[in-house]
């Protein structure tokens, strides 16, 4: 009887284990293109002592450069960011990233304000996928589900992803064991520019009030910082597309004011920034390139140390070595992308 136990274990055991090996090499790796999806997971490799962390969507992870911040000012910052992130999964990885350490301040893209509802799930998955299981992701999913999506899904991933067999890729068994790292601190580079020319303007809306489960975590990412005494602080990021409506604008003053929030729209900064739309985007004025990360992360960092009281840790042996370390990539990454640019 105790032989066939261990042997039921046993089996039970291997079972499980090719299960797990399949779900890990049918899951996309997001290493060869949309690296978005590679993001979120690589906050926890990190010494999570930060001064600041930025959550969002694209507007922080690709118009905000760490690297800068640090140089100039001595700031520590990471960037939690991921493609179209909604206001319910921005507030659930700030719970998650409050569980691990407490910077002096949080910033927060409301671009993210004009989504009431979940959208596709592709891009939930580019968030959800890379979070550890805590309930905070548990929570994200449960808010972030299309109707055509399911739980357990998320939970067991080979159920969603079993059909991959047919896309299977060189990098799914490259990158089987271990990804490369796709940011620097969070930030997504690009050096190549694509002036912004003829930018469409925004189309008239039927309703510009922003929804109220969009509110309902604003007020919920608010509640959470101020228990944690961390400073929230609203940006509105440089973008020229999407395009970002006074009427929003003003509601976001407005909620800035009421709260004791801090809130700056560098779009109308441009020029204090030194923002050049014909030299400073790689994708006509949707993103900010290395040079425009550059210049508005100085403007920034200028920002959070005279107003938010953020001073430089310059000095500290540890954080010293690890930035050496990452300078010294980054600046491998600037000159790969420039001499591929020059071929």
């Amino acid at each position: 009887m105790a032989k066939r136990r261990i042997k039921w274990a046993v089996t039970i055991l291997a079972v499980i284990l090719i299960l797990l090996a399949l779900q890990r090499l049918l899951m996309p790796k997001y290493m060869s293109d949309i690296l978005e999806g590679g993001m979120i997971e690589e906050y926890y490799d990190e010494n999570m002592d930060h001064d600041v962390i930025f959550i969002g969507d694209c507007e922080v992870y690709e118009n905000f450069s760490p690297a800068v911040l640090w140089e100039e000012y001595g700031i520590n910052s990471y960037i939690r960011g991921s493609a179209e992130q909604l206001p319910w999964q921005s507030y659930y990885l700030m719970e998650e990233s409050l569980k691990y350490e407490t910077p002096d301040v949080i910033v927060w893209n409301v671009l993210a304000m004009e989504f009431n509802e979940p959208q596709k799930e592709s891009y939930n998955r580019m968030t959800l996928d890379g979070m550890r299981w805590s309930m905070s992701k548990v929570n994200s999913i449960r808010a972030s589900m299309t109707e055509e999506e399911s739980f357990i899904e998320y939970v067991f991933p080979i159920l969603r992803y079993h059909s991959r067999w047919s896309d299977l890729t060189a990098d799914d068994f490259k990158y089987f064991w271990k990804k490369d790292e796709v940011t620097f601190n969070g930030y997504y580079m690009r050096v190549d520019v694509l002036p912004a020319e003829d930018v469409p303007t925004g189309r008239a809306l039927s309703d510009y009030t922003f929804g109220e489960n969009a509110y309902y975590y604003l007020d919920m990412m608010t509640e959470l910082c101020a228990e944690n005494d961390v400073e929230l602080v609203l940006i509105k990021a440089p973008s020229l597309y999407p395009y970002w409506y006074d009427e929003w604008d003003e509601q976001i003053e407005e909620y800035a004011q009421e709260h004791g929030l801090k809130y700056y729209n560098f779009l109308d900064m441009t020029e204090e920034i030194g923002l050049d739309y014909s030299t400073d985007t790689y994708d006509a004025g949707l993103h900010l390139n290395l040079s425009g990360a550059e210049k508005l992360s100085s403007y920034f960092g200028e920002i959070l140390t005279e107003e938010c009281g953020l001073t430089s840790r310059r000095g500290e042996e540890t954080l010293e070595s690890e930035w050496t370390e990452k300078l010294a990539a980054y600046r491998a990454e600037i000159e790969r992308q420039t001499e591929a640019l020059e071929q």
